[in-house]
């Protein structure tokens, strides 16, 4: 298990950002309302994780209007979807090695 926990991405690895990551990498982009009930959480609370999650490169937030209401996507980018597979790569080690452990 050497080493795993180093590559644990923390900024994915919040129960928010996580579920954000997660909804991306199948539907991107996403309606900041389709991530607050995907995440079960406030407007606020999801915007300070996405800036989290921008300041990293992992998203891009497109702000316009659909109609005359505002409407705010969130696209996964490329270095995002690579910080999504190191991700799950990392946790698929680390659980390998655990379960290996428990046997």
């Amino acid at each position: 298990m050497s080493g795993v926990p180093d590559k644990i991405n923390d900024v994915i690895h919040g129960r928010v950002r996580l579920t954000v990551m997660a909804y991306l990498s199948t539907i991107s982009p996403a309606e900041f309302t389709q991530l607050i009930a995907k995440t079960e959480t406030t407007n606020g609370n999801l915007s300070t994780h996405l800036t989290k999650l921008e300041t990293a490169g992992f998203v891009r937030l497109e702000k316009g209007y659909k109609g005359k209401r505002p409407q705010t996507l969130v696209h996964m980018t490329k270095a995002g979807r690579d910080a999504w597979i190191n991700y799950l790569s990392a946790l698929q080690d680390l659980l390998g090695d655990s379960l290996k452990a428990a046997q």
